[in-house]
């Protein structure tokens, strides 16, 4: 244990790579960044290939300017999604050349603005999606995609807003048309988006919530979800059970076999959307396997007996619509309501941790495991914390969630900041 303890030390002192005719010169900006001559570099995580969490380095990279139309923001925190896993795998249809910085959204200052932006100011507190570059202490993007953050939001809950409760949001009111009285089925209920999901739902009257998630979660998510089920439990038994119709929406972001579960518990003039296909992943690396497996065991659909059965099948992506589908606009009044909500206290992002740029594999382990409740944020200013044998969260070898978490020291991690 004590020789891993050093390895692992030595080897995130190593992560911030350097070659020698790089060194910052002396007399560098007091914001973290160092600058070279008439450039300026930060500190950037770097997807240098596909494949499995060796892949990751945190290195220095060129400091973005803002073209027309777009923000410099100084990144104060970035969200951690179940998206960046697949993209690290290269287990994304279309995915793009690497080397690359990953991420989708971050929270931040911003620091300089493009020709023709209005609306901001230099200072402005907010939130933003970017296509990719998110992990890293600058970041540039289009004005659209940017969103002023309420005083009393810290930079962590913005960091852990967009994705999420944009994509719960959307899919409750904008695809299912959730309404007083209704009922919905959302796995990975401790998760950002299941507890997104959860929060949302209790802003219309008599909505019941059935989630699946790991017994190791059950205890601190209870409250938010009106029944709760094993994520390895005959769940559509137990939904049965209580509402023997079924229910009225099915949220599912693991695909496989849950797919032709989600269907066959859907009340007629229900509606199942896929927004994910996390069974997918099980190991560090891409499975062909595991991409097999999950295509092989979801249900062929036939529309004749949608249309008999009066159901609805639908798919929602977020950065799809945003990045591919032009729906900015659209995206941009969600989050103006979902502000609104927030003001009103209605709705709270849930931070699952806090982990410095150094430590993003240790994060994206975590998260790997299914160990979060709630979301993972990447601080951009946080120290990285000494490596701590009394660390709880264990991790799987084949990065399967564990459901015994006591007895198995041998597998520690770094200690993030819990909230």
């Amino acid at each position: 244990m004590a020789k891993e303890g050093v390895e692992k030390a030595e080897e995130t002192e190593q992560m911030i790579e350097k070659e020698p005719s790089k060194e910052p010169a002396e007399g560098g900006g007091g914001d973290g960044s160092h600058r070279l001559g008439d450039a300026q570099e930060m500190r950037a995580v770097v997807l240098a290939g596909f494949g499995g969490l060796n892949k990751l380095r945190l290195s220095r990279k060129a400091m973005p300017e803002p073209q027309d139309g777009e923000l410099k923001i100084r990144v104060k925190a970035c969200g951690l999604n179940f998206i960046d896993l697949m993209v690290r795998q290269g287990n994304i249809d279309n995915p793009p050349k690497t080397p690359l910085v990953p991420g989708f959204e971050c929270s931040g200052i911003v620091e300089a603005l493009g020709d023709s932006v209005k609306g901001y100011e230099i200072g402005d507190r907010v939130m933003a999606f970017v296509n990719y570059n998110a992990w890293a202490e600058v970041v540039c993007t289009p004005v659209e995609f940017v969103y002023k953050i309420p005083d009393d939001m810290s930079f962590s809950e913005a960091a852990a807003f967009p994705m999420n409760f944009v994509t719960a949001y959307m899919m409750l009111f904008e695809v299912a048309n959730l309404r007083e009285g209704m009922s919905v089925l959302v796995h990975s209920a401790g998760g950002g988006v299941g507890q997104a999901v959860a929060q949302l739902c209790s802003t219309v009257p008599n909505v019941t919530v059935f989630g699946t998630a790991s017994t190791f979660k059950h205890e601190a998510i209870k409250d938010s979800v009106t029944h709760l089920f094993d994520r390895n439990a005959d769940y559509v038994q137990e939904v049965k059970r209580i509402s023997a119709e079924g229910v009225d929406i099915v949220l599912d972001c693991l695909c496989g076999d849950n797919t032709g579960k989600g269907l066959s518990l859907l009340k007629p003039l229900g509606t199942y959307i896929l927004y994910g296909s996390s069974n997918m992943v099980t190991g560090e690396t891409k499975s062909f396997f595991s991409f097999a497996k999950s295509w092989w065991q979801v249900e062929k659909v036939n529309p004749i007996k949608l249309y008999e059965e009066n159901k609805v099948i639908a798919g929602f992506s977020l950065l799809h619509l945003l990045f591919k589908q032009g729906r900015a606009g659209l995206v941009r009044g969600v989050v103006e309501r979902l502000i609104g909500l927030y003001s009103q206290k209605k709705i709270k992002p849930v931070v699952d941790s806090l982990w410095a740029l150094e430590e993003v594999k240790e994060a994206m382990q975590r998260i790997h495991d299914r160990g979060n409740i709630g979301k993972l944020i990447l601080d951009v200013e946080k120290t990285p914390t000494p490596l701590m044998a009394n660390d709880s969260t264990e991790t799987s070898e084949a990065g399967e969630e564990e459901e015994d978490h006591e007895g198995d020291s041998e597998n520690k991690e770094r200690m993030p900041f819990i909230q």
